[in-house]
């Protein structure tokens, strides 16, 4: 974590209101940070029903095999996280980790090991010591309190120069329903199916199968669609606890996902999920600039998501803009490289509301002294169309500075 705050970081923090049904601790355990929170417990209620997405990366960490493990049961009591050591690529030991750590979990919040969740993030390759730590699990749980919402977001940050924080309150049925979300991550992001870690709660009684499908299908057109520096974690976590305590205020339990009740609740997922992958973006490591780049005219929907992913994992477009160069040739370059149905005589490039290409060549009213003056905002937006369908896709990712590189240098020493 570097001192300096990104200048993307919102300007002020939402106010966390406690979960019915969730109470949680934090500790410093010392596990690579000195003097900074390293450790979180979220303790749930019996009866709390859980979904989860995890990384695609084929290298996954020891906690992202034990959670997809355990969500079969749906039902969770505990979830313990980690900053500092990803437990991932750590063979034996590492399983090791996680089977100590989930025992330790399992005795204090008295509950079974397949109750228990757990996600590691930093750095890989470096074996977790249990022993650091799961001693603390049992007063942690002891002492956990409803309202430390603020506290469970800084505990989890590793790079990053921000907590982030979302919570809304929306209607299901006749009762108020709240779902509150916290994420980290400032690099290795390009998730494939679920971000770096985020875990959201709610007191809503959402059967667990039922939370999958929202959170499955919600993560299309959020998390999957950031980008940072193109590199999936092999520790990505995003978790929806469900504990339904707001059951005894009348709402109603959900057991079928095409519930008409549930509109509210999954715009409000949606928009959360959302929400929290933005913050990720703006807070990619040395980030100065979020950039949204959207593809229409693509073949079909997929086409043009990889086309966006293309120009927005591009070195050379991010550091264009890192420079505040309207390079639209490398833009060209990100589009033709990407391996789909694509014309060069049918593309057209705007650069926020200014069209710098069209049919193949410089659009004839470019200037670039507007197109300049553009560059130098702190949201920039690339769009480009090709022409030749009907596909549509949106992404968003940062600039790529000296910073980033000075961050990713010495991330070890």
């Amino acid at each position: 974590m570097s001192d300096a705050v990104s200048p993307l970081a919102p300007k002020k923090q939402p106010k966390m209101p406690p979960i019915g049904g969730v109470r949680i601790a934090t500790a410093q355990a010392g596990i690579k940070y000195k003097n900074r929170t390293d450790l979180l417990a979220m303790v749930f209620d019996e009866g709390t029903s859980v979904a989860g997405v995890f990384t695609r990366s084929l290298c996954p960490s020891a906690p992202v095999e034990m959670c997809r493990q355990n969500l079969g049961g749906g039902s969770a009591r505990i979830l313990v996280v980690n900053s500092g050591n990803a437990n991932a690529f750590t063979g034996k030991k590492g399983r090791e980790t996680t089977s100590l750590t989930a025992s330790a979990a399992s005795k204090a919040a008295g509950c079974t090991d397949g109750e228990v969740f757990l996600a590691s993030t930093g750095v890989i390759g470096e074996p977790l010591d249990a022993g650091k730590f799961s001693h603390l699990l049992g007063d942690l749980v002891a002492n956990a309190e409803p309202g430390l919402w603020t506290e469970a977001g800084k505990a989890i940050m590793t790079t990053d120069t921000y907590p982030k924080y979302a919570t809304a309150t929306v209607k299901l049925g006749e009762a108020d329903v709240t779902l509150n979300g916290i994420a980290k991550g400032a690099g290795m992001i390009a998730p494939d199916m679920a971000t770096m870690l985020s875990f959201i709660a709610t007191d809503a009684p959402i059967d667990a199968p039922v939370l999958q499908d929202m959170l499955s299908k919600g993560v299309g057109k959020t998390f999957n669609a950031v980008t940072v520096d193109s590199d999936t974690s092999t520790s990505d976590t995003l978790m929806l606890f469900a504990t339904g305590a707001a059951g005894k205020l009348g709402a109603p339990r959900i057991s079928d996902p095409k519930d008409a009740r549930l509109a509210q609740f999954r715009r409000a997922l949606n928009k959360m999920l959302k929400n929290l992958a933005l913050q990720v973006v703006r807070d990619g490591e040395g980030a100065r600039k979020q950039v949204e780049i959207s593809v229409t005219g693509a073949k079909s929907a997929r086409s043009a998501k990889r086309i966006a992913l293309s120009i927005a994992n591009s070195p050379l477009v991010k550091t264009a803009v890192a420079g505040e160069d309207a390079n639209w040739g490398r833009v060209v370059m990100a589009v033709g490289k990407a391996g789909e149905p694509a014309d060069r005589d049918l593309l057209s490039i705007w650069f926020g509301d200014i069209r710098v290409a069209r049919e193949g060549e410089r659009d004839p009213d470019y200037s670039e002294a507007d197109t300049s003056a553009y560059m130098k905002r702190d949201e920039i937006v690339i769009t480009v169309d090709l022409g030749i369908g009907r596909g549509k896709a949106t992404v968003w990712t940062c600039d790529l500075t000296k910073e980033y590189v000075a961050i990713n240098g010495d991330y070890r020493s």
